[in-house]
């Protein structure tokens, strides 16, 4: 059986009820866990490009309060489905590790050898995406973590939005599963069941991310 997981990102819109409005759509229609993602813009994007760029600029009403963590940690709990989010500064994986039960890091992140360091060092379970990854920046990931204590589960992903569905390219999933030797699953973007459907039975996908639309 699959693990599902409701990736929200970014679109709480830094309005708690709605956040809470995606656990429990996630919950209803019977995910295991619901994504965020922490990150703050001043250590997203360099100066420059703030100063530069209004559309960067407003990304700062994307971002995930601080203050929110314990009460969307709170209501997972009781819609018992898991809490995870993504840490994009090396701080956020401190500040997430009393709530998330499992960290998911970004496939551009893979080479921060620092952010896999500190996933693997809390014991908590990582899942690592591959889209904007070669297979030999995988290979170096999965050995940081394994360095480390940590036996990472991977997602192939394309890194499209939406992935045309003859881009999946599913197979890579078997792929990276003989290459690392993890549990390999799919990160959807192609907002297309057919392909998750494939994923699952074709590919033996054992954990699904997928974006929800409210």
């Amino acid at each position: 059986m699959s693990f599902f997981i409701a990736e929200v990102s970014s679109n709480h819109s830094k309005n708690l009820n709605r956040a809470i409005e995606f656990i429990d759509s996630a919950s209803s229609i019977g995910c295991d866990a619901v994504k965020f993602q922490l990150f703050k813009i001043n250590k997203l994007f360099a100066p420059e490009i703030l100063e530069k760029s209004e559309k960067h600029r407003d990304r700062k009403n994307w971002e995930l309060p601080l203050e929110f963590l314990p009460i969307l940690h709170k209501h997972c709990q009781k819609r018992n489905i898991q809490f995870s989010c993504t840490p994009f500064y090396l701080d956020a994986v401190s500040e997430l590790e009393p709530y998330v039960s499992f960290y998911k890091i970004a496939s551009y992140e893979l080479l921060w050898d620092d952010l896999l360091r500190a996933c693997a060092l809390t014991g908590k379970p990582v899942i690592i995406s591959t889209g904007m990854a070669h297979l030999d920046e995988i290979k170096h990931a999965v050995k940081v973590l394994r360095n480390h204590n940590c036996e990472p589960k991977v997602l192939h992903c394309t890194s499209a939005y939406p992935t045309p569905h003859n881009e999946a390219n599913l197979k890579a999933i078997d792929t990276i599963r003989k290459t690392v030797n993890c549990e390999v699953g799919w990160s959807d973007h192609t907002v297309n069941p057919g392909v998750i459907h494939r994923a699952i039975n074709k590919w033996d996908a054992r954990i699904i991310e997928f974006h929800l639309d409210l």
